[in-house]
């Protein structure tokens, strides 16, 4: 079982993607997603596998929730630096968590 305090060191934050492109050199389909979290943590780069419902598109301006305070991830030639959270369907494509409203960029779930 997961503590309260080993949860509350997990830094899922809201952000805004603000620029999306192909990751042709991933290995499983995907984008690289830059997100808008704000003045405290800024604009962060994330390799997301959210290809099966979204298109590049109707990402942009879209708020998503993401953990913050993972170690970077080199995915190919792509440094990830927040994971994008979502939920993982049986058939392995991912829908993407969001705020019900939107909320300042940086905003913590808590």
């Amino acid at each position: 079982m997961l503590t309260w305090e080993e949860f509350e060191k997990v830094e899922l934050r809201a952000g805004t993607v603000i620029d999306v492109q192909d990751f042709a050199k991933a290995r499983k389909p995907a984008y690289k997603l830059w997100i808008d979290f704000g003045g405290e943590v800024g604009i962060k780069r994330s390799s997301a596998q959210v290809t099966t419902y979204y298109q590049k598109e109707e990402l942009l301006g879209r708020q998503v929730l993401a953990v913050t305070n993972f170690p970077p991830r080199q995915i190919a030639d792509f440094m990830s630096e927040v994971l994008v959270t979502g939920f993982i369907l049986p058939d392995g494509s991912v829908v993407l968590t969001q705020p019900e409203r939107l909320v300042p960029n940086g905003t913590r779930l808590g």
